[in-house]
């Protein structure tokens, strides 16, 4: 089943088109890797999806999702040494779709049921500044999961970490989208086939726009 379309899609900034006339389907239970150059609109399409820039032409169309129950993991996020705040309120965080005062029960208890999910809920009471980078992400990511309970989309969730720390997320992330059948979005620089763990691929490059399935795009890099 779909769950967004993007119908000649066209964004960009100042009205100058970074990625032009994008027609793809993303289904439910999805897992789709988006590849290319730095400059080719990875992270100007997914800001396009979640409704952080305006489309130059064309439209996203939300087919089974509505637009504010989409999880959304950035490529960076800056730590502040002199605020303090624990694992167990960034993660809370990301229960808010609206700001508001009070937190209820039952985002308290989705933000320690994230936490389990992803094997860190002994790092709770821990300050989040002082993590390792890898906890970080998956602090991170346990934060994005509060949002949502069908899209994810991850902004190069693997960058500044050790190969063992990305092979570990990178089995949190496919046990998601297997297990908890989490579509799951996410802009990747790993162009080696063991990295390449989703369904799908979306490579962006100047004039020359795949999207199809992973074994595809692997028989079509091997022939180039």
């Amino acid at each position: 089943m779909s769950l967004i379309k993007l119908e000649n899609l066209s964004l960009g900034y100042d009205g100058i088109p970074v990625i032009n006339n994008i027609n793809l389907e993303i289904e439910e239970n999805d897992f789709v890797c988006i590849v290319g150059p730095n400059g080719s609109g990875k992270s100007t399409l997914i800001k396009g999806i979640i409704g952080l820039i305006k489309p130059i032409k064309g439209k996203v169309v939300y087919e089974t999702l509505k637009q504010n129950f989409i999880g959304y993991m950035p490529q960076e996020t800056t730590v502040d040494k002199n605020f303090p705040a624990s694992v167990f309120e960034i993660v809370l965080s990301g229960t808010l779709n609206n700001s508001k005062l009070f937190y209820t029960e039952k985002e308290r208890q989705v933000a320690l049921d994230n936490l389990k999910i992803l094997g860190i809920e002994n790092l709770k009471d821990k300050n989040f500044p002082d993590l390792s980078g890898g906890q970080r992400q998956k602090v991170l990511l346990a934060r994005s999961l509060c949002a949502t309970t069908k899209l994810l989309i991850l902004d190069e969730p693997s960058n500044n970490l050790d190969k063992t720390s990305k092979n570990e997320l990178y089995k949190i992330i496919t046990k998601l989208n297997k297990e908890k059948n989490i579509t799951i979005i996410m802009i990747t620089h790993d162009l080696d086939h063991d990295n390449l763990i989703g369904n799908k691929i979306l490579s962006l490059r100047e004039k020359d726009i795949f999207y199809g399935t992973t074994e595809e795009f692997v028989r079509r890099i091997h022939h180039e």
